[in-house]
């Protein structure tokens, strides 16, 4: 899988993330959860390689000159209801600090839709806990509603 120049970027390709990725996925994670705790052993590592290679879960990057500068995380999950059509849930959707505003997030955010569609999805949810109204603007114009569901979310007791 490999679709690039959208946003305009002559050597930008959406793709699978693979395993060189990983330091480069954790530095924009970085970006997104900066409170998150650094972790110093080899859990990430593992986790990582679990995601890559567990049928349904698809990390996505976009790379641009050699460098991932977003990533998405898209989670497949089979369905019995709606003609037993899978549903998608998008997390983890990050752009590196210094190109936002250029069209990367659009981009990326397209071809996860097309993943998900082409993986027969008959619908794609994500949720953010940001406040701010241009992220909530940037997906409302990547095609998502706030008016159609409701998400509640719930932890595990401290």
């Amino acid at each position: 899988m490999g679709r690039g120049g959208r946003s305009g970027y002559a050597h930008c390709m959406f793709r699978a993330a693979r395993p060189d990725d990983l330091a480069q996925i954790i530095r924009l994670y970085r970006q997104l959860n900066p409170d998150d705790p650094v972790l110093d052993d080899d859990s990430g590592a593992a986790v990582f390689r679990q995601i890559l290679g567990s049928p349904g879960l698809h990390l996505f990057v976009l790379e641009l000159d050699g460098a991932v500068v977003a990533s998405t995380y898209l989670n497949v999950i089979p369905n019995l209801s709606r003609s037993a059509s899978p549903y998608a849930v998008i997390e983890n959707v990050v752009v590196e600090e210094t190109r936002r505003g250029t069209g990367l997030g659009r981009q990326i955010m397209a071809d996860t839709l097309q993943a998900a569609w082409d993986a027969g999805c008959y619908k794609a949810m994500l949720m953010t806990g940001s406040r701010n109204p241009a992220t909530h603007g940037f997906y409302r114009a990547c095609g998502f509603s706030p008016d159609v569901k409701t998400a509640y979310l719930a932890r595990p007791p401290s």
